[in-house]
């Protein structure tokens, strides 16, 4: 027996006639509409909390297990507290970046002191392992890789955060660290004959989409800091190179590889370099002059980079790990870096808020579903190599542990905040708007 619902106030059939069915709520699988900003730092603050307990900011001797108090006694023995994740990885140079933005959104400092007391850590031990290393280049030291870089991974995206970190006020002198690592970007890492940063791997002279972040906001920041054009200049390069070769002017997306040496570019749409290369543009843009030459192609890019992201949002508010195949798994750490780029573009200027803040704002509160109890980010894609087949991407795993979650839901859930304080939205006629101001 089906049993008719009914107008509970009037004892009528609930139909067309008798009932509004458009203002029916649908069965949303995400929450819908926007979030407070109380809401939103309340998800940042879980993922605050549980970092500041497993990322511990200090040192230990491996062989004692005691904690290294005076910086005179360090030697080969010498190691970073034990924690979750790494501390000079190119991960945690978003979170530090992203710390930074979360008390520039808040006022909350605590977020910065997070960014700034491991950065202070790190300038306080460089002189002694920078001696050390001079003598051996094999001797141990907690920050090794960023001292020794084999690739932009060890310390493009912590030297960026390091430049932000300076221009907010920290007062470490990270400029040892910061020239090094720049003078690596700029003379030492590989590159095309063209000068567009590459890799020999997998395969000889290849170009990773990764490597726009790894490489292009370091030198945006550089020229930022010290004014030398010649940064701006080899920033603008690379994203004019790499979207030469790697994005696809039909689908407004940027395959992950390309190999010099292939007569045809397998196109694998990977959600996170997807998400490096839309932050880098965004990123870049805010501190290139407008009157560099190179301006307006970057803003352009942005643009068709974003209207094509948006065009393969999916309705959960995630995006796919391969963009275009909405038969792979939905992924966290793009969709937020999605979220934070898409709004700070919004909060820029760049793209008519209208028109993109709902689906940003959708995107955030898909990631927010993602942050547990315990502060951990869920349904991140752990670190991912190149392929050129549909199976390495479809099944890479997921993990809490991966770190690649961590910043950009930060960035994420702090650019949204920056967005409501100066703007207002309704649901009008079901559908999420931006609030006109009469």
């Amino acid at each position: 027996m089906i049993t008719i619902p009914f107008n509970a106030s009037a004892q009528n059939p609930v139909n067309d006639a008798t009932t509004p069915l458009h203002l029916l709520q649908p069965d949303y699988p995400t929450p819908y509409g926007a979030k407070t900003p109380q809401e939103i730092k309340a998800t940042i603050d879980k993922i605050y909390d549980f970092l500041e307990k497993t990322t511990p900011a200090g040192l230990i001797n491996s062989k004692t297990q005691q904690p290294i108090t005076d910086l005179k006694k360090l030697d080969e023995n010498s190691i970073f507290t034990p924690g979750t994740f790494r501390l000079t990885s190119y991960e945690w140079g978003v979170t530090y970046a992203a710390m930074l933005l979360a008390t520039e959104a808040t006022g909350d400092q605590k977020y910065a002191d997070y960014t700034n007391k491991r950065l202070q850590l790190m300038a306080d031990i460089a002189p002694y392992y920078k001696k050390q290393l001079a003598k051996n280049n094999k001797f141990p030291s907690p920050i090794h890789g960023f001292l020794m870089p084999h690739a932009l991974d060890d310390g493009g995206a912590v030297t960026a955060a390091m430049i932000k970190a300076q221009r907010a006020g920290l007062k470490a002198d990270l400029k040892p660290l910061i020239d090094h690592f720049m003078d690596y970007i700029s003379n030492k890492e590989f590159r095309l004959t063209d000068g567009t940063l590459a890799r020999n791997r997998p395969q000889p002279n290849t170009l990773w989409l990764d490597d726009m972040f790894m490489g292009v906001p370091a030198l945006a920041q550089m020229g930022k800091l010290t004014g030398d054009v010649k940064y701006y200049d080899d920033a603008v390069k690379q994203v004019k190179q790499f979207s030469e070769r790697m994005f696809n002017s039909q689908k407004n997306l940027y395959m992950h590889g390309w190999v010099q040496s292939m007569e045809e570019h397998p196109q694998f749409h990977w959600a996170r370099a997807n998400g490096w290369a839309v932050m880098t543009l965004v990123e870049l843009l805010e501190v290139l002059p407008k009157d560099h030459p190179g301006y307006n192609m970057v803003l352009n890019q942005l643009r068709a980079h974003i209207k094509g992201l948006v065009a393969y949002q999916d309705g959960t508010g995630f995006w796919h790990q391969l963009i275009d195949r909405n038969d792979t798994y939905l992924e966290t750490s793009a969709t937020a870096i999605y979220a934070y780029s898409i709004t700070r573009a919004i909060n820029r200027g760049y793209i008519d808020k209208a028109a993109y803040a709902p689906a940003a704002l959708l995107a955030w509160n898909a990631v927010a579903t993602k942050v547990n109890n315990k502060g951990q980010v869920e349904g991140t894609c752990v670190g991912t190599g190149m392929g050129f087949d549909p199976a390495f991407y479809y099944y890479r795993p997921i993990n809490v542990f991966a770190a690649h979650g961590y910043g950009p839901v930060i960035l994420a859930g702090s650019e949204i905040i920056l967005m409501l304080k100066n703007n207002e939205f309704e649901i009008n006629d079901s559908s999420l708007q931006l609030k006109t101001r009469k």
